[in-house]
């Protein structure tokens, strides 16, 4: 039996610190779908065709990961595809609390789900796709910071 898991996010745009969780989830999950969330209530960069092609192009070296859109409830895509796991980074006491309360509620809804978390690697505790947003918007270098693919795609956008 393949233990399939899925990492839901905005990825508006996806970072070096969502590569990180994904590249040690692909490493214990058998299959991990990275889920590019559509959400009406936030005012995103990038529209959902572009963050799932920058979540595409930045993710094709690793088999066992493919990607696709999430336009529904977590719960509703988990249940519809027989999936049970579920994995997010944490960063800081912060992302603690709210993914606390979202593993519980989702976990409410469909007891089935387990939260798997992985602590951010150090030298990433500090990102944030909305910091890469501003960084990028003052006309900075955040090739450090996100995957070549997306470097570029941010260096268009603030033209």
């Amino acid at each position: 039996m393949n233990k399939i898991a899925v990492y839901p996010g905005t990825f508006d745009p996806i970072t070096n610190g969502h590569m990180d969780v994904i590249k040690r989830g692909a490493e214990i999950f058998d299959v991990l779908t990275i889920l590019v969330a559509v959400r009406k209530e936030k005012n995103t960069l990038f529209s959902i065709e572009e963050r799932l092609n920058m979540v595409k192009c930045a993710t094709k070296e690793i088999k066992n990961v493919n990607v696709a859109v999430l336009d529904t409830l977590l719960v509703h895509y988990l249940k519809e595809h027989d999936i049970r796991f579920v994995l997010r980074g944490l960063r800081a006491v912060s992302d603690f609390d709210y993914e606390f309360q979202m593993a519980l509620t989702n976990s409410e809804l469909y007891p089935e789900i387990e939260t798997i978390f992985i602590m951010s690697s150090r030298q990433y505790i500090f990102l944030s796709s909305s910091i890469v947003r501003e960084i990028s918007s003052y006309g900075g270098n955040v090739s450090n910071f996100v995957p070549k693919c997306v470097a570029e795609k941010l260096k268009t956008r603030r033209k």
